[in-house]
């Protein structure tokens, strides 16, 4: 495959990573798009995990925000590397808010697999019902 072929597969598996294992809620994708050697940089807490942690990190999330939904707005690749902005969405089961954050992502690629990650989030912010 040329690299501009790789570059646009690459895009492909971020942006259905991104539905699979957060809208459908499939923590099995990590296991399908990660190398069995993933490194998160960014992990709960700010600290380093592997797909464990981000498995355990979104079966987390989905249990606090049921109907936690991610939008990418962005997404710029060259050569092993993809960077989204995105939009998280969704309501905190313990208090009924709605919530909203955002998040610039890097992804490093290697044999068709995703290698690492960088991540930065925003705090979640009420979303305040809109007035007309």
């Amino acid at each position: 495959m040329n690299q501009l072929n790789q570059i646009e597969e690459n895009k492909r598996i971020v942006v259905a990573h991104f539905n699979d294992f957060v809208n459908k809620k499939d923590l099995g994708a990590i296991d399908r798009n990660m190398s069995s050697d993933f490194l998160d940089h960014d992990g709960p807490d700010g600290k380093k995990t592997d797909r464990d942690g981000d498995r355990a990190m979104m079966a987390a999330m989905h249990k606090l925000i049921p109907d936690l939904n991610v939008e990418i707005k962005d997404i710029v690749a060259e050569a092993d590397k993809v960077v989204v902005r995105n939009q998280w969405s969704g309501t905190n089961s313990q208090t009924g808010q709605k919530i909203e954050f955002h998040g610039f992502v890097m992804w490093r690629f290697s044999g068709g697999k995703i290698v690492e990650r960088w991540a930065t989030v925003t705090p979640p912010a009420s979303i305040q019902p809109q007035t007309e």
